[in-house]
């Protein structure tokens, strides 16, 4: 018996480093997993990487409520229903003073992370059964936190945990479970993509200063941040709702 046997999961942003792990363990544990992102090439990529009958993909642009729509009938036609929610979708942006950051990068980062999870959760939940049925939205350390410069992806990182706790709110009544997944520093190409652009505004390796400054000394593998999700998406975590869960090796502490 696997911790998600007959579980309908949705992972956005699933061509990338933790939607694809979450998304191998989710079926690991017996889901069913409909992968969503915006490059069709990496997303079928990531779907032959899986290699499962029970793996589908659809791409669509989470910013786009038709696209998500479309995702989420995609999945109900298919599978009948929706259990777990993991909106995973995100961006960086760029690193800059307040006076000079680009109003468009704000504004593309906020429409990725917030309205894209917005809408997942708009057309997901009426989907949703009660009991069981569980959301999950990646925030970030930094969720948790400020950094200066990165003023889109903190802020936007910020208004997932609002959207969280309304939704907690709200769904409750129905036990459906809505939490925040916060990690820190993760081995992957997108954050050594932030990094890079960290180092030229510091002057320094930021992919060292991150190791220096987390406690357990290293960036979290993809695969270990996957393994929190699956504590949120499974029945392990049946009283915890309304939650920030921090997978970020001690830096919040």
């Amino acid at each position: 018996m696997g911790k998600l046997d007959g579980k309908v999961c949705i992972v956005t942003g699933g061509a990338g480093s933790l939607g694809s792990a979450a998304a191998r363990l989710f079926v690991a544990e017996g889901a069913k997993v409909m992968l969503v992102d915006l490059g069709t090439a990496d997303l079928n990529k990531a779907a032959a990487r899986l290699g499962e009958a029970n793996v589908a993909a659809t791409a669509a642009d989470v910013t786009r409520a038709q696209d998500v729509r479309n995702f989420v009938a995609a999945t109900v036609a298919r599978w009948g229903k929706i259990d777990v929610l993991f909106s995973n979708a995100g961006n960086f942006g760029t690193v800059a003073p307040i006076a000079s950051y680009p109003e468009d990068v704000f504004e593309a980062v906020y429409a990725v992370h917030v309205r894209g999870a917005f809408l997942a959760c708009k057309y997901a939940v009426p989907q949703m059964n009660d009991g069981g049925s569980i959301i999950i939205i990646t925030s970030s350390i930094v969720g948790a936190r400020g950094a200066p410069g990165v003023y889109a992806y903190v802020t936007a990182k910020h208004a997932q945990v609002g959207l969280m706790r309304s939704l907690a709110k709200e769904l409750a009544p129905r036990r459906i479970r809505v939490n925040t997944l916060h990690p820190g520093p993760i081995d992957n190409s997108f954050q050594k993509a932030v990094e890079a652009d960290l180092s030229k505004v510091m002057g320094r390796d930021a992919t060292a200063y991150f190791n220096e400054t987390i406690p357990l000394g290293r960036h979290a593998l993809p695969a270990e941040v996957a393994r929190s999700a699956l504590y949120l998406a499974s029945d392990d975590s049946s009283f915890t709702t309304g939650a920030l869960l921090m997978a970020d090796g001690g830096m919040s502490a």
